[in-house]
């Protein structure tokens, strides 16, 4: 029965991935209202957004933010909207949206460029402020993804927050903490729609992985994701949802293997590890062909830098929560992320010029 059930969902994905047409023809012209659901890229004199599917490029001013509500003009042109006019456009007045800034601000207050940005985009997708310089060392050195994709950093926050637990509670206490915080995270998002998938799955599948066996982490992973493209059958296409899917699927499959070949180091190091490398080796694929071009040294690369991430994201989030009530306070638990956004700013300047 339970394979009749998902054989069915799998039908019904494959139906309505099949069913779902562009929104566009080529050569219409279209007057679009919409808000930005994802982070806007800059650059010197334009910055891109998406809405509906198609890419748009605009003049870099007036500055466009993400969860602002714009209307734009233009003629669709494949998957972009050519010879763009910006109508209108209207911040975005929603509180967590106003929260999220508010947290951002702390991080520019606490820590130079582009360290501050860099927490800014690891914690929270935050993009708006990185530099182009940056930008290119980061697609050079192959981890563009920690910014760009952050869902994939839910996976190793919740891996990561679970498995530091255990050591003090018992793991079903550790599960339940480990994902509230990740909800938490979401929350300071602004319930970004490449975060919610990530924690969707992550919530079900870890938590079928501390109850149960690999089996039942899988069956859970895999109905989440099914019921998602139901709902969102795009999705399939997205490079954040397969980040995310991969990057837990790697987890699951890998993570307690090779934290068998890691015998010879610490605890704390070898969860971090075996995490970090379980993760990677899921995904790497997916960056190959996503982003078009292979940094044979960045599996290395991302082994140097990735274990960063879960620090300077509780760091980031702590640090901003505390700093929108007490900003001094706040600012200093940020600042405590120097020494890591350090180390990662080094490798990847060091390892973009190779």
């Amino acid at each position: 029965m339970r394979y009749f059930f998902y054989a069915l969902l799998v039908i019904i994905v494959v139906a309505r991935v099949v069913s779902v047409r562009p929104a566009f023809k080529n050569g219409d012209k279209v007057r679009i209202r919409d808000r930005v659901m994802s982070e806007p890229v800059y650059f010197d004199t334009s910055q891109a957004i998406v809405l509906q599917n198609l890419k748009i490029y605009l003049p870099r001013y007036p500055v466009i933010s993400y969860g602002d509500f714009v209307v734009v003009e233009g003629t669709v042109d494949q998957n972009k909207l050519v010879k763009p006019l910006l109508v209108d456009v209207a911040e975005n007045t929603n509180f967590l949206y106003q929260f999220r800034v508010k947290i951002i601000e702390v991080y520019q207050k606490s820590l130079p460029e582009p360290h501050n940005s860099l927490v800014a985009g690891i914690t929270l997708g935050s993009k708006s402020s990185i530099s182009r310089d940056f930008w290119e060392d980061l697609k050079k050195s192959g981890t563009l993804h920690v910014v760009v994709a952050s869902g994939m950093n839910v996976t190793f926050v919740a891996k990561f927050l679970i498995e530091s637990l255990v050591l003090v509670i018992n793991r079903r206490k550790a599960v339940v903490v480990g994902l509230c915080g990740v909800w938490v995270y979401a929350l300071l998002s602004g319930f970004d729609a490449p975060i919610v998938r990530a924690s969707i799955m992550g919530s079900i599948a870890f938590g079928a992985q501390a109850v149960g066996r690999i089996n039942s982490a899988l069956n859970a992973l895999f109905l989440s994701a099914l019921i998602m493209l139901c709902v969102k059958p795009e999705w399939v296409t997205d490079l954040g949802f397969q980040l995310s899917l991969s990057a837990t699927l790697g987890i699951i499959i890998f993570e307690p293997k090779i934290k068998q070949k890691l015998h010879a180091f610490p605890r704390i190091i070898r969860e971090d590890l075996s995490t970090t490398l379980s993760a990677q080796l899921a995904v790497s694929p997916l960056l190959i062909f996503a982003f078009g071009s292979v940094n044979l040294m960045s599996p290395l690369v991302n082994v140097a830098v990735l274990w960063t991430v879960p620090w300077i994201m509780i760091l980031g989030v702590v640090g901003g929560l505390v700093g929108v009530i007490l900003e001094p306070l706040g600012q200093a638990v940020v600042l405590a992320a120097y020494p890591l956004t350090s180390w990662f700013t080094f490798v990847i300047n060091l390892m973009s010029k190779q």
